[in-house]
């Protein structure tokens, strides 16, 4: 390790127990907190920088190294991925939704004017026979079009892919220029909340599930953030580059973001503290809608008020489901800085890690209700109102790979198929053969004549349960000797009734007691 690594391994130990003790300390105020957790996030990313990046030089002088903001995952890391994505699967199945699928690269025009001040990290393709291209910076316009091109005007549907945005990553944070995202959306005319109520419940299931630790979902409605900028005084053509600002606050302290205002986006003062006044303002559902309906100007904005209807059913909605109060929050803060948002928006993050754990993820899901975006793509704009939530599946990784780390297996074989002496190599086959035509996960060595030891050792090291161990007296007799990986104990097992006794085992069956330990 050089001088540069040492010290930053230094500052990250040292700026970690801080975090952890101002965490512990309810009097350290929550900026402090936060630009800790900041400095933390860029000493983690700087460390990454000196750090080698593992590249060689071929024998024609390239430099072999995954492209910035990219990553390869080994076989444990995909087993994770794969258990992850599989949970997320069953439960947009379980709320009945159909899977689709779209182009990595659109048109130019579909993606661009969606994503207010982000549309800068769009990743433009070369002219490709007179289209011009870019990939997909998500999976909600695509799909948006998907409804308009298709005439469609309900469906459930969800998608599970990867998008591309040409962003500073952050590895550590699972911030990535390529990265996997779960999309589940409702599109259609229905009764006003009932499909945002089932987003809630829905993402609720899916982070309790995947054993993230403490979560909360924090909701808030664009119609009562416009509705603040309106009580403040603000141009409506500056609303949307405000709410970009204002969406900062997750990561930025009221100082900076209220700078920005001033600077950027040309509020005065006194717009600045109207605004202050109100996206500040963070608790459970039904206290900060008391506070606004006790408003007597937010009351009188016929904008904010049909956010606050349309809240007041969610809480309903969000009671019948059986959500926890413990964790949803109404946080006015909440703004996320995409154009195409019009109603409820909604967050999910992780609330708090383990004091071994050196980063905090931040959000891991976002998305919310936009009722205009498909009739941008329809000729008469015919509009479908849509709902959705995406997975932030990357992060989630980040953090299970974390905590998982030492207990992170990349297989899972069932069997392995030994033998215990030479010229064996047919008759291993032609049992894998037998396992594999019943489904069962099986392995064997390619050497001809291995050692029994070593055949042994590699099922110990890999994690696989259970060896079928074959000599020639075994095979004479058509029978195998069964074993119990861990607890080294054998039985002989009939060929015909191996594949049944396996499963048995595999289902948790004990084992009967052993012979020729």
């Amino acid at each position: 390790m050089n001088n540069q690594q040492s010290v930053a391994e230094a500052f990250i130990k040292y700026q970690t127990e801080k975090i952890r003790q101002y965490k512990a300390d309810p009097s350290v105020p929550s900026f402090q907190l936060n630009n800790a957790e900041m400095e933390l996030a860029q000493a983690l990313q700087r460390k990454a920088k000196i750090q080698p990046t593992g590249g060689t030089r071929t024998s024609s002088n390239v430099i072999l190294k995954v492209p910035k903001g990219t990553r390869d995952f080994h076989p444990a890391q995909m087993r994770l991925r794969s258990e992850v994505l599989n949970k997320i699967t069953n439960i947009f199945k379980l709320h009945g939704a159909h899977q689709i699928d779209t182009p990595v690269f659109e048109l130019k025009e579909i993606l661009t004017g969606k994503y207010g001040d982000d549309s800068k990290l769009i990743y433009d393709l070369k002219d490709q026979g007179g289209e011009i291209l870019s990939l997909r910076y998500d999976l909600t316009v695509p799909f948006a079009r998907y409804v308009a091109m298709n005439k469609i005007s309900s469906i459930k549907r969800y998608q599970i892919a990867k998008v591309y945005r040409r962003d500073n990553p952050a590895i550590a944070r699972g911030r990535y220029r390529e990265f996997y995202q779960c999309d589940f959306d409702v599109a259609g005319q229905y009764e006003s909340m009932i499909p945002d109520a089932e987003i809630v419940k829905l993402l609720d299931e899916i982070l309790s599930c995947l054993d993230i630790g403490k979560y909360v979902i924090k909701i808030n409605h664009r119609k009562i953030l416009d509705g603040i900028f309106q009580v403040a005084g603000v141009d409506p053509e500056l609303f949307r580059g405000v709410s970009s600002s204002i969406d900062k606050l997750d990561k930025s302290p009221w100082e900076e973001v209220a700078a920005e205002l001033e600077t950027l986006r040309g509020l005065n003062k006194k717009q600045i503290g109207t605004i202050a006044m109100f996206v500040q303002i963070s608790g459970s559902l039904s206290k900060v809608l008391n506070i606004l309906m006790t408003n007597y100007e937010i009351m009188a904005c016929s904008l904010a008020k049909e956010g606050i209807d349309d809240m007041m059913l969610l809480i309903n909605y969000v009671k019948a489901l059986g959500i926890p109060d413990s964790r949803v929050l109404f946080d006015l803060s909440l703004a996320r800085g995409l154009d195409y948002y019009t109603g409820v928006i909604y967050e999910a993050i992780v609330e708090s890690t383990t004091e071994s754990e050196a980063i905090a993820v931040g959000s891991i899901a976002g998305g919310g209700r936009y009722d205009n975006l498909v009739g941008m793509f329809d000729a008469n704009n015919r509009k479908v109102p849509c709902v959705g939530i995406s997975i932030g599946v990357e992060r989630i990784f980040s953090l299970l790979e974390q905590r998982k780390d030492s207990s992170l297996k990349p297989y899972d074989v069932e069997v392995y198929v030994a033998s215990a002496q030479k010229d064996m190599v047919g008759h291993r086959l032609r049992l894998a053969s037998l396992l594999w035509d019943a489904k069962l996960k099986a392995e064997l060595s390619y050497k001809p004549n291995p050692k029994l030891l070593q055949q042994l050792q590699y099922c110990e090291e890999t994690n696989i349960p259970w060896v079928i161990v074959i000599g020639q007296d075994e095979v004479a007799r058509k029978v195998v000797k069964l074993r119990n990986v861990q607890s080294r104990a054998e039985v002989e097992v009939s060929e015909s009734d191996i594949v049944s006794e396996l499963k048995q085992r595999l289902a948790g069956a004990v084992l009967p007691s052993a012979v020729n330990n």
